[in-house]
């Protein structure tokens, strides 16, 4: 199989909440699409939707969400393929979080019960815990990232909204429009930034993202990375799920400084 080329916007420093679809949302319902958006233009109403999400973002207390990923990995010869994965998190602010990681090549789950976190790798048998200096789940996602390089998948979505992420950083902004999506009413967003284009589906009803994708201008393929969210909020989530117990045969190793990518691209 032919090697497999790193594609850049999957990281942190870059993955702003973004989102790109080849069927936007008001062909879906039918209705007329806008008028094109000069590449300079930020509208105020798409800014001030994000101001919105993350209003609506801070204001969860407990909650779960599964995410349908779809990712584009570029091969050295330029072929992209395209893997499926699913992410599941469980949430109690402001320091309990759990994330499960699946694919048909890899399975990581994270947990952080306030005080320490563990990365642990189920089909592996292995793994491995530190102590963290954080004691909010944002802290704790900028804490594990600068010190072991570990990302967390939709991790902006703790921090948007907080300095962590800033407007000022979106050269282009605009509204494509209304539509539906899972059978809810939303408005439809189109961003740009440094080497990216994104776009959002945000729920009329409680602005939260219904649908993010985010495709790299900085690879001619442009690779895209694709999530379909579905909340919870409303269901109480069990304490039970941050705290880890290894189970039988499995072994605990080291974790140390290093780049982990926690990403669905390889077989481990």
């Amino acid at each position: 199989m032919a090697a497999v080329r790193r594609n850049p916007w999957y990281s942190l420093a870059t993955l702003v909440l973004a989102c790109v679809v080849a069927v936007p949302a008001f062909a879906q319902s039918g209705g007329t699409a806008p008028a094109t958006a000069a590449a300079s233009q930020r509208d105020p109403a798409a800014l001030a939707a994000l101001d919105a999400m993350g209003n609506a973002l801070r204001g969860l207390q407990a909650f779960k969400l599964t995410t349908d990923t779809t990712r584009d990995i570029v091969l050295d010869d330029g072929q992209k393929v395209q893997l499926l994965g699913e992410v599941e998190y469980r949430v109690q602010r402001p320091n309990k979080l759990f994330v499960d990681i699946r694919s048909d090549r890899k399975q990581r789950q994270l947990i952080f019960d306030g005080r320490q976190v563990t990365l642990y790798a189920p089909r592996l048998a292995v793994y491995a815990q530190a102590a963290t200096q954080a004691d909010t789940i944002a802290g704790l996602i900028e804490n594990a990232n600068t010190k072991y390089g570990i990302e967390f998948p939709l991790g902006d979505l703790f921090l948007y909204g907080i300095d962590k992420s800033s407007k000022d950083r979106i050269d282009a902004a605009m509204h494509v429009g209304g539509g539906m999506l899972d059978g809810e009413a939303i408005e439809q967003y189109a961003y740009r930034q440094d080497g990216i284009d994104w776009q959002l589906w945000l729920s009329k009803a409680t602005n939260l993202p219904k649908r993010l994708v985010i495709t790299s201008l900085d690879d001619d393929t442009r690779p895209a990375y694709t999530a379909q969210l579905h909340w919870d909020t409303k269901s109480p989530v069990d304490a039970a799920s941050f705290a880890f117990r290894p189970p039988a045969g499995v072994n605990k190793i080291e974790i140390v400084p290093a780049v982990v990518v926690v990403a669905d691209d390889g077989e481990q």
